[in-house]
C-alpha cells in the first residue's frame, strides 16, 4: 500500500512539473495582478494535491489541472468581493477559459510555441539574447540595460519592436501551416 501512495506522489510531482509552466501561463492570462496569479497558482497546487486521488492516471492532467485552477480563480474573485478595474467580469472569464480549452484540444498552443521557437532563431543573436534575458531569465529592464550597455529606454523600445516582430512572425508561420 505504501508503494502505491509513493507511486501516486511521484506521478503527481512528475505531471505537475511537466505542466507547471503552461499552468502558470494559463493563470496569468486570466488574472492581471502577477502576485494574485502566483497566490492562486500556489493554492491551486495544494488543491490538486489534496484531490489527486480523484484524478485518473493516464487521462489529461493538464485539462484537469486547468479546471481546478479555474475554480480557484472563481473562488478568489468571490473572496475579493469588490471588482477592481483590473478584473475581467465572470462571463468574459468563462469565455477566455473556453477559448483556452479549445486551443489546448486543437493543439494551437503547441503550434504557436513551435512557430515562436523558429521565429526566435531568425532574430540576430544579440536580439535573441535580450529576449531570452527578459522572458526566460526574467531579468529586469535595468539589469538588461547594464548588461547590453544601452539605456533602459532603448531596451524598452527594442523589446517592443522585437515582440511585434515575433508576433507577426508567429502569425505568418501559423497561418501558413493552417
Amino acid at each position: 500500500m505504501a508503494d502505491s501512495s509513493e507511486d501516486r506522489t511521484e506521478a503527481f510531482l512528475r505531471l505537475l512539473t511537466e505542466h507547471e509552466k503552461r499552468l502558470g501561463i494559463y493563470v496569468t492570462g486570466l488574472i492581471s495582478c502577477p502576485q494574485d496569479a502566483q497566490d492562486i497558482l500556489q493554492e491551486g497546487k495544494v488543491v490538486m494535491w489534496r484531490n489527486f486521488e480523484k484524478f485518473e492516471l493516464g487521462t489529461n492532467f493538464a485539462a484537469w489541472a486547468r479546471k481546478v485552477l479555474f475554480h480557484q480563480i472563481l473562488s478568489y474573485r468571490r473572496k475579493v468581493k469588490r471588482q477592481p478595474s483590473g478584473f475581467l467580469n465572470e462571463e468574459t472569464l468563462h469565455i477566455l477559459n473556453e477559448e483556452s480549452e479549445s486551443a489546448h484540444r486543437e493543439g494551437r498552443w503547441v503550434k504557436r510555441e513551435e512557430a515562436l521557437k523558429q521565429c526566435l532563431l531568425k532574430l540576430k543573436e544579440d536580439h535573441r539574447t535580450i529576449v531570452q534575458m527578459r522572458y526566460r531569465d526574467e531579468a529586469s529592464i535595468e539589469k538588461i540595460s547594464h548588461r547590453v550597455e544601452r539605456t533602459e529606454g532603448a531596451v524598452y523600445r527594442l523589446l517592443s519592436r522585437l515582440r511585434k516582430s515575433l508576433y507577426e512572425c508567429v502569425e505568418r508561420q501559423t497561418s501558413q501551416a493552417s
